[in-house]
């Protein structure tokens, strides 16, 4: 069960993407992923690549960079997370103020958790699913994300952040409704080499 708690909830959602990102062999950071365009190492580089703008833009919080996603994924994926979690770690600067005119102002650690864990978690299927590695997401945590995303489907979709919905059964798996909802297809599967 994934901690509620942004501290800790970021500690077990990036502690599952790096033990992901472990397990890929040296051939697979170019393996087509299920969103368009993007290898698997694109997913990496998109993860470490927008927080630290989106928290410059709206606090005084300034992330210290990695190597290269292209150099050293797995590196570039520790350094980036480990500066996030000490960032969480430290009271003063997770409760700093952030602003931003898209989400209003809230606490850092808000901010982090609202926007970025979540988009680590939906992620780390992409990615597992990318690179062969099974792709099982905390059932509790997707049905959570599912619940409080469904009403805001309109707004989402807007956004030009999702996909169009993909179909699945009302019966489906958590994992499998919020993958659909994102507009992934639950049953995609990495192309054979």
């Amino acid at each position: 069960m994934i901690p509620t708690e942004a501290t800790e909830r970021h500690r077990a959602i990036a502690g599952r993407f790096a033990e992901l990102t472990r397990g890929v062999a040296d051939t697979g950071w170019d393996a087509p992923s299920p969103v368009e365009e993007w290898a698997a190492r694109d997913v990496v580089r998109h993860l470490v690549t927008w927080l630290p703008g989106l928290l410059a833009g709206g606090s005084d919080v300034v992330l210290l960079a990695g190597p290269s996603v292209d150099d050293d994924p797995v590196e570039a994926w520790r350094v980036h997370a480990e500066a996030v979690q000490a960032v969480l770690d430290d009271p003063v600067a997770a409760y700093a103020p952030f602003s931003n005119p898209h989400t209003g102002e809230m606490p850092v650690a808000q901010a982090i958790d609202r926007f970025y864990t979540t988009d680590v978690f939906l992620h780390s299927w992409d990615f597992a699913t990318a690179t062969g590695q099974t792709p099982a997401l905390d059932g509790d945590e997707c049905r959570r994300l599912f619940e409080g995303m469904e009403p805001l489907d309109a707004m989402l979709r807007a956004s030009g952040q999702y996909g169009p919905r993909v179909d699945v059964s009302p019966d489906a798996p958590p994992q499998d409704r919020l993958i659909a909802f994102i507009g992934r297809n639950p049953a995609w599967q990495r192309p054979m080499a």
